[in-house]
């Protein structure tokens, strides 16, 4: 059929001028898909005149490539399948390609024209849709950047409501020269951006002094989060760390948020940081080295901005020694250190340690408190706490529950009781240094560890504060 013949050419001039003042492009096909009218809103969006395309192929004018580039065949182009089988076709996923090599995103449709039962050829009918594209690329990545906020928002709200119910304790008591030098560690650190390596033996409080650094730093009012490296089953770690994505593995049923982002901004405490595996080592330092990393199952690069505070009670440098531990991580985590004293050492605390538990632990249960039986402390004094502020703590605890009324009584444990250190009612004659040790350890408890200051040990004694100070420095009185 010649272009003059086809149904397109065959409408009245009144039709003719209805297709020219649609704002969407039409184009009118023969049965060998030969173009036989193009409208005037199809010349504008692609460029090609009329003349260009009349009686040609408009395939291979706008539809020969997809949008990346790949050849489109004509055999596959669905206005052309359209001819064959007199089916309607509607895209919406394609490009359509300009006269000057560009494209844009179009929505049309092909409708096969039938005549008697037979195929005489299609009209399409096109519209760039760019601007509708990109509006709802736009919404999708506002409801993609919403929905992260609202689960960033929700894990940090769970995060913060189990930190809660946690009742962790927020200060660091005591008045010890061992406690005095470990709150001048964190004043120095705590303002820097440095990662810090909180070091002591299990049960002293070290994530205490993590809390006190970050409550001392710029970044404060941002969230601490933690994670104990050591409670983690292996396989889980780097999810933890870093987060997952939806079907990453099996139990993945939707996208996670990791730790490091939780603490975009703030500080990330790593408890048992020892523990880590050599694996999650490896990726650890990448995020300290680069401040970037992606979610398990993720190929999307996340920035982050987050200070590190690591603790271990085990010497890290003997892990390294042993291979357990990469001495490169050693070194980003160790840029400042601070060691936390065993109990052992900040003996003179233990009044104002045992008043606060006591006092504590009797509000949770819902018993008067009126004070420490203070005799209970002579045995407290000498024995060594393997178990530090924890194994305190939780004695304390203990007689709570056995406390009825009246002074606190603080009974010794059943293996201090054996402990030759305690019993010390036949005691041997000792050097005068020791006497002297002796009698300030007794003031200072006498004084609930109080130094200075009315009824501090220094007035009881009657020497100047810092002559008390001195003394105790000198016969290793740390407690």
């Amino acid at each position: 059929m010649s272009p003059t013949k086809s149904p397109i050419n065959q409408v009245s001039e009144h039709q003719r001028l209805l297709l020219e003042s649609m704002s969407e492009g039409v184009y009118g096909l023969d049965e060998n898909g030969l173009a036989t009218f193009v409208n005037l809103a199809a010349e504008r969006l692609t460029g090609w005149e009329a003349n260009d395309l009349i009686g040609k192929s408009i395939h291979d004018f706008h539809h020969h490539s997809h949008a990346d580039g790949r050849h489109y065949p004509q055999a596959d182009c669905p206005i052309y399948q359209c001819l064959q089988d007199g089916i309607t076709r509607t895209k919406e996923n394609e490009v359509f390609w300009r006269k000057d090599g560009t494209s844009f995103a179009v929505e049309y449709s092909a409708t096969p024209i039938l005549q008697e039962g037979s195929i005489q050829g299609a009209i399409v009918v096109f519209k760039n849709i760019s601007e509708r594209k990109r509006i709802e690329s736009a919404l999708q990545k506002a409801l993609t950047e919403n929905r992260f906020l609202k689960e960033k928002l929700e894990a940090e709200n769970s995060y913060l409501q189990s930190e809660i119910e946690s009742n962790y304790q927020s200060d660091i008591i005591g008045q010890s020269p061992a406690i005095e030098h470990l709150q001048t560690q964190i004043s120095l650190s705590a303002p820097t951006s440095a990662n810090i390596l909180i070091q002591g033996e299990s049960g002293t409080g070290k994530e205490l002094v993590a809390r006190a650094i970050h409550q001392q730093s710029e970044r404060q009012a941002q969230t601490l989060v933690k994670l104990n490296c050591g409670a983690i089953p292996e396989g889980l770690v780097d999810s933890e760390l870093f987060g997952h994505e939806k079907g990453a593995f099996t139990g993945a049923v939707k996208q996670r948020i990791g730790r490091f982002e939780l603490a975009n901004k703030g500080t990330l405490f790593l408890d048992e940081v020892s523990e880590l595996p050599l694996d999650a080592q490896v990726k650890l330092l990448r995020v300290l080295q680069e401040g970037e990393f992606e979610r398990v199952g993720g190929n999307k690069t996340i920035r982050v901005d987050v200070r590190i505070i690591a603790a271990s009670n085990k010497n890290l440098e003997q892990a390294v020694h042993d291979g357990s531990f990469r001495l490169d991580l050693y070194y980003r985590l160790n840029v400042f250190s601070v060691q936390v004293p065993p109990l052992r050492e900040r003996k003179s605390d233990l009044p104002i340690l045992s008043h606060f538990f006591a006092k504590k632990a009797c509000a949770d249960m819902g018993k008067s408190f009126k004070g420490l039986h203070m005799p209970s402390l002579k045995w407290m004094s000498h024995y060594q706490w393997p178990g530090n502020i924890r194994e305190l703590s939780n004695w304390i605890e203990h007689n709570a529950i056995l406390h009825t009324g009246g002074l606190f009584h603080i009974h010794p444990m059943a293996h201090a009781r054996h402990d030759h250190s305690v019993e010390h009612d036949n005691e041997s004659i000792v050097s005068l240094a020791e006497a002297e040790k002796q009698h300030i350890q007794k003031a200072l408890l006498h004084c609930n560890g109080r130094i200075a200051g009315a009824n501090g040990a220094a007035q009881l004694l009657q020497l100047p504060a810092s002559t008390l100070r001195s003394k105790m420095k000198k016969l290793g009185i740390y407690g």
